[in-house]
């Protein structure tokens, strides 16, 4: 076996250059093989165990699953974060909104030396945790209903030594939910509910579910077969239903003053400014990806 019909079993399901791409990937992650090793025949002088090994991720990726998901790692910024199928893998458009939430703080000087912060739909904590990590006098909170995605999360801020509180919430509940029996999620309550307004958050942040069902023709195939359903789609009728939920309890709760931040859906990021002003936002700017597409939206109360 070596690289050259490695990228041909994988150009079956991707195109060669990102076949390519996730071969020397999986090598350096999962057996440390430098391009350097590949070239001079590395994987030729594989031991039957990591011949094994090799072969059965070769496997997983015949079947679309996600690299992320195969090695069980995703880069998020200059961090590494461990990803299951229970949780989305992270997105470098979300590290751009962490960057913006980090820049905001970090050159105005209108925030407290304390800041409390919210991440509603925390998934992997990777919005929670670069910001507890970016913004040193932060208090982050992450919010999920999933109890195997604040599990993840969980892991996640152990490894990078995060100090975070993680719950158990679901923003559009009107009644709590079971009690939790996770005991390593060390901070959730012995009962979650669902959120009860107090004026205590300086900033909140959410990357909600966004994708219309009708919108999964567009989809690739192993976003569709192997992501959590829960964390990507909105009915067609409803686009906006969890910004709505979200925005409703950053009223309430949010410090006068505070801030809003939103990834958004391009297509429905007009709708959303506009539902937005009419709920009574001060403030609702949109701001761009590094690909030019309306992603993100900071509102101020």
């Amino acid at each position: 076996m070596n690289e050259r019909e490695l990228v041909n079993r994988l150009s079956k399901v991707h195109d060669e250059r990102e076949a390519r791409a996730i071969v020397r990937l999986v090598l350096e992650v999962s057996f440390g093989l430098s391009l350097t090793d590949i070239v001079c025949g590395s994987i030729e002088k594989m031991s039957a165990q990591e011949a094994q090994k090799l072969s059965e991720i070769m496997n997983q990726l015949e079947q679309r699953m996600p690299v992320q998901y195969v090695l069980g790692v995703a880069d998020f910024g200059p961090r590494s974060f461990h990803v299951e199928p229970g949780v989305l893998i992270p997105r470098p458009e979300t590290y751009e909104l962490c960057q913006m939430v980090v820049k905001d703080v970090t050159s105005n000087k209108d925030f407290p030396s304390e800041i409390d912060i919210l991440d509603m739909g925390t998934g992997s904590g990777c919005i929670a945790i670069t910001l507890a990590l970016d913004i040193p006098q932060s208090h982050v909170t992450g919010w999920d209903i999933s109890l195997e995605a604040l599990r993840i999360a969980a892991r996640n801020a152990e490894a990078l030594s995060a100090d975070i509180t993680l719950e158990q919430r679901d923003f559009t509940a009107s009644t709590p939910l079971e009690p939790s029996t996770v005991p390593y999620v060390a901070a959730m309550p012995q009962q979650a509910q669902p959120p009860t307004p107090s004026k205590r958050w300086s900033i909140i942040t959410s990357n909600p579910p966004y994708v219309t069902y009708q919108e999964r023709s567009t989809m690739a195939r192993h976003v569709l077969d192997y992501e959590p359903e829960i964390a990507l789609f909105v009915p067609n009728d409803d686009p906006l239903v969890c910004y709505r939920h979200i925005a409703h309890y950053a009223m309430q709760t949010l410090v006068d003053g505070g801030w809003l931040y939103f990834e958004v859906n391009p297509l429905y990021a007009s709708d959303l400014q506009r539902m937005m002003k009419e709920m009574g936002w001060h403030e609702t700017t949109l701001h761009d990806d590094q690909f030019g597409k309306k992603r993100f939206m900071k509102c101020k109360k």
